[in-house]
């Protein structure tokens, strides 16, 4: 079943805010919502960060669709909290919870005061703490000792069920890594043939049907000219390189290095669009990559026209 996610941007948005925008966006035609665990903004200008866990139970008491959400274990937060935070929602919301595990990014794990580890020891806590998680969420009791240490962990309140737990990956380096032991894969758009290889690493590496999720980032608005404006103001510390979002520890380093990015970066970065039926389009040609699931993030912050406009859309391409 081909499942298409309304993104709650909660570096964009306040939580009271996203949390009327996923209900419209469900009555509408969304079939899913999705969110990124953030303790920052990338941006002054974006101007919010609520905390996912707390508005997750909110927002799947208010709806009936699923909900995912990205969130990174090990630094920030301990994996056996994590567990218990996944293991209570899901009980609560028994298969309606989707989670990605991510190596994260400094800006939002620098506030432990810990030092920032390499992309390598990243992913080795990474994968440490998913295995903690799978094994808390089966009941088992855990010790363990690494990069995390769990000493005798134990969750008393299980769910029915073991949900999925997928890797976070841009790179089809991390993607081919994390295929023997994700359960799914999340990556994000670019042109078809980075994205092409992309999931080929990971269907390659051991993840031959496992599900593939891809967040799919624009610009739209019934006017071109501001769906342009607000890609730049909103989403240009975005465009930086790959090894800028995930070293850079500060809002005001993101907000500084952007100055230096155009416009036509940004145009280059980001499929921009005053007619859906383009980004109707660009969907049907990520599916086409035997994708499983679209996440749509709209970066301009007109989000009721954006829900408007693509609700009925959306409901007629997946019939």
């Amino acid at each position: 079943m081909k499942r298409l996610s309304y993104h709650a941007s909660h570096e964009q948005f306040s939580p009271r805010e996203l949390l009327r925008l996923v209900k419209k966006a469900e009555l509408a035609g969304f079939t899913s919502c999705h969110s990124s665990d953030h303790f920052h903004p990338w941006s002054v200008r974006q101007g919010h960060s609520g905390y996912v866990y707390s508005w997750l139970g909110a927002v799947m008491e208010a709806t009936e669709f699923p909900v995912y959400f990205i969130t990174t274990p090990g630094q920030r937060y301990h994996p056996a909290v994590v567990a218990q935070a996944i293991a209570t929602l899901e009980e609560m919301y028994p298969g309606r919870l989707g989670i990605s595990l991510g190596s994260g990014e400094a800006l939002n794990e620098h506030i432990t005061g810990d030092p920032w580890p390499e992309k390598g020891i990243r992913n080795q806590r990474l994968l440490e703490c998913a295995s903690v998680i799978k094994r808390l969420l089966m009941g088992e009791k855990v010790n363990h000792w690494g990069l995390v240490n769990v000493h005798e962990a134990k969750l008393y309140t299980l769910p029915n069920r073991v949900p999925s737990l997928n890797c976070a990956a841009i790179s089809k380096e991390t993607a081919a890594w994390s295929a023997p032991w994700a359960d799914g894969l999340l990556t994000v758009y670019r042109p078809h043939p980075e994205l092409q290889m992309v999931i080929d690493a990971f269907r390659a590496g051991g993840g031959a049907g496992k599900p593939i999720h891809v967040k799919l980032t624009f610009s739209y608005d019934r006017d071109l000219t501001v769906a342009r404006q607000q890609a730049y103001e909103q989403w240009r510390c975005n465009c930086l390189a790959a090894h800028h979002l995930a070293n850079i520890h500060t809002v005001e380093q993101f907000d500084a290095l952007s100055e230096n990015v155009l416009i036509k970066k940004v145009e280059e970065n980001i499929p921009i669009s005053a007619n859906p039926a383009e980004i109707i389009q660009l969907i049907d040609e990520i599916f086409s990559l035997g994708v499983d699931h679209v996440i749509l993030h709209n970066v301009n912050k007109n989000q009721d026209l954006f829900i408007e406009d693509f609700g009925g859309l959306i409901l007629s391409f997946l019939k």
